[in-house]
């Protein structure tokens, strides 16, 4: 009667174990579709989730092209010489003091940056969302006297400068847009953010 006890006994917590064993994969297996349907879809990312970049092997003079939002977004290493330039614009620029709000209230300076070096911009033009060209030459005879370097829309003739600041009399009315952005390490970005803990 007592082997017969244990045998019950040993068979009853093999069928719990097992039960629960069975049990704990089957919770699991619902659970597991729930979850990934909580997690942001590559669909989803590109609709407006943050995007982290590498700067690490960005060089001055460099730009960098990023998908954000479904637009693209541009980080330029500017070197020094492209900052002094910034200087010597202001009479012919539109919106050189950034009053007008397309940048983050940290952005509103003359490079409209976090560090001067480093521009991140929404490569998309203002006046009808044409993405213009990156030119860094000098005062090319196609694109006058006061040209320093900076970005051409070649559709209507806008023109910016190495901030993204508007030049006048174009058709663009606004400085080219900075989205939300902030460092997460000396080499890290992260664009569609100002917090570090949205990663």
């Amino acid at each position: 009667m007592a082997d017969s006890n244990g045998e019950m006994n040993s068979r009853r917590r093999f069928l719990v174990l097992t039960t629960s064993v069975a049990g704990g994969i089957a919770a699991v297996a619902v659970a597991t579709p729930f979850m990934l349907y909580m997690m942001p879809s590559e669909r989803a990312k590109a609709a407006g989730a943050p995007v982290e970049v590498d700067i690490s092997k960005l060089e001055p003079g460099m730009l960098l092209m990023v998908e954000w939002r479904g637009k693209v977004v541009w980080v330029l290493k500017r070197t020094q010489e492209m900052l002094e330039s910034l200087k010597k614009l202001n009479d012919v620029l539109a919106d050189p003091t950034s009053e007008k709000n397309q940048q983050p209230p940290y952005a509103q300076n003359e490079t409209r940056s976090i560090k001067p070096e480093i521009l991140v911009v929404v490569g998309v033009c203002t006046h009808l969302g044409c993405s213009p060209v990156f030119r860094k030459d000098i005062a090319p005879a196609d694109l006058g006297p006061d040209w320093l370097g900076g970005f051409f829309c070649p559709c209507h003739g806008s023109k910016f400068d190495l901030a993204g600041r508007v030049y006048k009399s174009v058709p663009a009315p606004t400085n080219l847009e900075v989205p939300p952005h902030v460092y997460l390490s000396e080499n890290r970005l992260l664009i569609g953010s100002e917090s570090k803990e949205s990663v």
